[in-house]
């Protein structure tokens, strides 16, 4: 039997839990005050996924940079490439709050949008 000790990230508690594993069977999961807990743990332990946020570049703009996210959670094991496919990214302004500034990041067929406006100037 396997034990993994993690800090859930699901809520502001930050609950320490205890995931008890045969294999890739869940036995038990401790230590969680909530059910967002429980949920954490499990998903950590076979597939654990991230919602991806940061910045890209954009030309032309008001700002050098727009804030951008994943419009779903991604697999953490392909973080790197997410970032290095929005660090090649070169926006044009304008761009608005839900463009969709990169379809199908890394495989993972989801995509990355913006989530702050940016004006062009002249």
């Amino acid at each position: 039997m396997e034990k993994r000790e993690l800090t859930c990230i699901g809520c502001p508690m930050g609950c320490s839990i205890t995931v008890e594993m045969e294999g890739k069977d869940i036995l038990s999961v401790a230590g969680n005050s909530c059910r967002i807990g429980d949920r954490y743990a499990r998903t950590e332990v076979i597939n654990p996924v991230r919602t991806l946020t940061t910045t890209a570049v954009v030309e032309g703009g008001d700002l050098p940079r727009v804030s951008v996210r994943t419009a779903a959670n991604v697999p953490k094991g392909k973080l790197a490439e997410c970032m290095k496919a929005i660090n090649a990214l070169r926006l044009k302004a304008p761009v608005a709050i839900g463009d969709i500034v990169l379809h199908d990041i890394a495989g993972t067929g989801v995509d990355v949008v913006a989530t702050k406006n940016i004006r062009r100037v002249s």
